[in-house]
């Protein structure tokens, strides 16, 4: 039986636009959409670049994403000062960055897109403003030198820019890499679309209800949980827009440690 809200959308409508109605209608009482992470403001920090134009020195990292060209993420990355990190949960993170008011600015370049890869570490034997860049609560990015050279001169050492969290624009589904044991799995959570980040984890197995796992460091999860010869599935829920998304069946039964299973869902 139709509600009255339906009902009403049909009177409403002239019979000839009857089909408009009803999409028009049924969306409107439809479940809400999930959240879209939408870009933030621009705000004021610095950069500087570490490694060469290889990007080599950027492998592995503070996230535990490990080789960011096998997976995925390529040279447009930067290490994070502990102000933006927040415990590891910024890794994967996206921004915006432009160079902002300096002669060593390339002109014409509106902007080079990152992903958080990796910290900056606090130099507390320097002052903040000569060489403590990551010092807290310095807002700062450490760029591979290959994403600080689309904006300035290498040559600069550091400038200043403006920043903004942007959405994640990501290929295919949320992947997941396993290592641990038969009594302890730890995930590494990577290609994380949306805010590209993640708040809360929990696995299931196929004969198991939902376990809630704990963060670990970085991009990391682990549950303390014997899960082999089951098919897993993910439920996880974003730190910046709180939506939750459920992966299915991500893995078969005979799945490994020391492999990478890729789901078929993502964040907006």
């Amino acid at each position: 039986m139709a509600s009255s809200f339906d009902s009403w959308c049909f009177k409403f409508f002239p019979m000839a636009l009857i089909t408009l109605a009803m999409i028009i209608c049924k969306f409107s009482v439809a479940d809400p959409l999930p959240a879209v992470f939408s870009p933030s403001p621009w705000s004021p920090a610095h950069a500087t670049f570490y490694g060469d134009e290889t990007a080599s020195e950027t492998m592995g990292g503070a996230c535990g994403y490990g080789n960011l060209f096998s997976n995925g993420y390529g040279t447009d990355t930067a290490a994070l000062s502990t102000t933006l990190f927040n415990d590891g949960y910024a890794c994967g993170t996206c921004y915006q960055i432009k160079c902002d008011q300096s002669p060593w600015c390339y002109p014409g370049v509106p902007y080079t897109t990152v992903t958080a890869t990796n910290l900056c570490p606090p130099n507390w034997a320097e002052d903040s403003n000569n060489g403590g860049w990551c010092n807290p609560p310095r807002v700062h990015f450490d760029m591979s030198k290959p994403a600080f050279m689309k904006i300035a001169q290498w040559k600069a050492g550091i400038v200043p820019v403006m920043y903004r969290r942007v959405p994640c624009v990501t290929p295919g589904g949320i992947r997941f890499y396993f290592q641990g044991n038969g009594y302890w799995m730890l995930v590494y959570v990577m290609n994380v679309g949306g805010g590209g980040d993640i708040a809360q984890m929990w696995v299931k197995g196929s004969k198991t209800g939902w376990i809630s796992m704990s963060h670990n460091w970085g991009a990391t999860y682990q549950a303390f949980a014997t899960l082999g010869g089951q098919s897993l599935s993910f439920k996880l829920t974003s730190y910046t827009s709180k939506e939750t998304i459920i992966a299915w069946n991500v893995t078969p039964d005979n799945w490994n440690v020391g492999s990478t299973y890729t789901a078929d869902v993502n964040f907006h």
